[in-house]
């Protein structure tokens, strides 16, 4: 616990030496709060505008929810955690989240930062679309985003907050378990169900006597 607080009031671990990109890899969660929410009301609105009722609305939007959680897990698995040869591509995945495992309270960078993350809303929402229109497009990319959402709060949460209840306690000890007892377990951070079906569920090994 001394360790968690220490790491949460020391400066976060520098990435870059230019003060506006560094800037840029840092948020705090006021600030992601109130840049997500309103951007999750004004998509999750045009989707319902735009769609031919509501039914479809609530289907497209409730599928692009659901794709967020195998999208977070396979992100997290074989990109986040790419064990790699060369050294660009390592520096790439210590920025992405190496620096995280390295200090993993600090609440600065418990969220993704949003110079990635609006970019890349802004290509998702384009795309979905671009490919099957404005009404069914724009509900499945608000509803993906409001698994991403979900999932940085949840995430942000573990890191920071006690998280009391069965169903809260049990996603912290899950995420804490990869952080601490064995990073190559646990990607879903949200979505134990697909750690369990991949078989990267840590099981706690019972002492020989």
């Amino acid at each position: 616990m001394q360790d968690n607080n220490r790491q949460k009031m020391e400066e976060p671990v520098r990435l870059f030496k230019n003060s506006i990109l560094e800037r840029l890899t840092l948020l705090s969660f006021n600030v992601f709060l109130s840049v997500w929410l309103p951007l999750l009301v004004l998509s999750l609105a045009y989707g319902a505008w735009k769609s031919a009722s509501v039914m479809a609305f609530v289907l497209y939007a409730g599928m692009g929810f659901l794709i967020w959680f195998p999208t977070e897990y396979l992100l997290h698995r074989f990109l986040f955690h790419l064990q790699a040869r060369y050294a660009p591509v390592q520096s790439l995945v210590y920025l992405l989240h190496g620096n995280h495992h390295e200090q993993p309270n600090h609440p600065l960078r418990n969220l993704m930062p949003l110079s990635v993350t609006l970019p890349l809303a802004a290509v998702i929402w384009a795309g979905c679309a671009f490919f099957i229109g404005e009404g069914h497009g724009g509900s499945l990319a608000a509803g993906f985003f409001c698994g991403y959402v979900f999932y940085d709060v949840i995430h942000y949460s573990c890191h920071q907050f006690p998280m009391r209840g069965p169903l809260l306690r049990r996603l912290k000890i899950h995420h804490i378990n990869h952080h601490y007892r064995d990073h190559d377990t646990n990607y879903g951070i949200t979505s134990i169900c697909i750690d369990r079906a991949c078989h990267t569920l840590f099981v706690m090994q019972e002492k020989k006597s």
